[in-house]
């Protein structure tokens, strides 16, 4: 049975993860009410699970080398960044008690390292400031009179709002409340958005029975990467990744993880290359492998020469036939440039984050949406991505804060309520 539909005089945001708590906390700082649905029943739950490793908050890098990160919407992202960037996270994160450090990495986390008291103490501060939650409120669209409609255990309920904020997310860790629902919705109403992809993701490779059932879970490090961009330039990064029964996934494979996914949409698989000792030469990797084995094994002879064995040495038997593990020089090559065919990116539901959603030309510079006026957006339902590392974050954070500074000046502009 549906509720008697209500009136908001201020902003109404559907959405509790950062961009959503941001954009309430913005708009509340003015002064104007604000209600936060949210349709799990807490706010905060996929930052809560991201944060369980360690809450990665944003990241120290400088600017502009940090915007880099954003691909081709830096120069968007930029902008937001200039009202909020990682020293303001950082400082809007001590506001709240929780002091942070800059790891090793250049990641930025809290001293206790814990997701937990940070949202626990935002979502009090933000009670406190009046703002209102509502969970377990789902949102369905419009109703034919541009009433908000959400499902909710007590049956629907009509919200006529004057001014909108939707942080809705992407379409990763859909059981946390991101399902890309929001897509069908938005396009029938004239939105312009880019088809959901995964993100930070892992790859398909197919790998022998035997090494999916021995190795699947084996940490690979420390290997480079070696991969080819779009337009042909080759390039190399270091870093840790972890075999999976299917093909690879871990930081390194995150952070190429665009390039990647692009690749394999224009050509149907792309080469990834990894040197599975690369503090070692190939000058000096041939030289020890040339070295008498006498009645070693070839594994024992292996990891004597060239320290490779467990899951590394399982590689070599995965793409070398025996003839070829037995040619010194074959086996050098193999070592420095290990050839890996990927096949396709793992479901955008296991990914860490997605791209695509809704294009940033059918919005203004305040997020607010061009066919849909009073209507702001923020988040990962926005067409952008960022790898790992505190960068995801930090623009969510930095989407939520623009948009809730263009929905406070768009309901000042429109004048108060009759």
């Amino acid at each position: 049975m549906s509720s008697a539909a209500f009136h908001h005089p201020g902003v109404v945001i559907i959405g509790g993860g950062p961009a959503g708590l941001m954009a309430a906390e913005t708009v509340r700082a003015h002064g104007i009410a604000v209600d936060l649905y949210e349709a799990k029943g807490s706010v905060g739950r996929k930052f809560l699970i991201a944060g369980k490793g360690g809450m990665n908050l944003t990241h120290g890098e400088p600017r502009p080398d940090f915007d880099q990160r954003y691909g081709e919407r830096v120069a968007a992202v930029g902008r937001w960044l200039d009202a909020f960037d990682a020293d303001a996270l950082r400082a809007w994160a001590k506001g709240l008690g929780i002091d942070t450090f800059i790891g090793s990495s250049g990641r930025v986390f809290p001293h206790d390292l814990k997701a937990a008291p940070l949202l626990r103490g935002w979502v009090h501060r933000l009670r406190e400031s009046g703002v209102h939650f509502h969970v377990h409120h789902r949102w369905l669209g419009w109703d034919d009179e541009g009433a908000l409609r959400f499902a909710t255990p007590e049956g629907e309920r009509i919200i006529h709002a004057r001014v909108v904020i939707l942080a809705l997310g992407g379409g990763s860790w859909p059981q946390l409340g991101s399902d890309g629902a929001w897509q069908s919705v938005l396009a029938e109403r004239g939105a312009d958005v880019a088809p959901l992809r995964p993100s930070n993701c892992g790859f398909d490779i197919g790998w022998s029975e035997h090494l999916a059932t021995r190795y699947a879970g084996a940490p690979l490090k420390p290997v480079a990467a070696h991969w080819r961009d779009a337009t042909g330039h080759g390039h190399m990064r270091q870093g840790e990744c972890v075999i999976t029964a299917t093909g690879i996934e871990g930081s390194l494979i995150y952070a190429l993880s665009a390039t990647l996914r692009d690749t394999i949409a224009r050509h149907g698989t792309t080469m990834l290359e990894l040197d599975l000792a690369p503090d070692r030469t190939l000058d000096r990797l041939q030289h020890d492998l040339a070295k008498p084995r006498g009645s070693r094994s070839f594994s024992e002879h292996l990891r004597r020469q060239t320290g490779l064995s467990g899951i590394k040495a399982a590689l070599l038997h995965e793409v070398l036939s025996k003839d070829q593990l037995n040619d010194t020089h074959t086996l050098a090559r193999t070592i420095k440039r290990l050839p890996l065919r990927l096949k396709q990116a793992r479901p955008i539901t296991e990914a860490i984050s997605s791209a695509g959603g809704l294009r940033l030309e059918g919005l203004d510079d305040a997020l607010m949406l061009t066919t849909l006026p009073g209507v702001f957006c923020a988040g990962e339902m926005l067409d952008w991505e960022a790898p790992t590392g505190g960068y995801l974050l930090t623009a969510c954070f930095a989407s939520g804060y623009r948009a809730g500074h263009g929905a406070t000046a768009w309901l000042a502009k429109a004048g108060a309520p009759d």
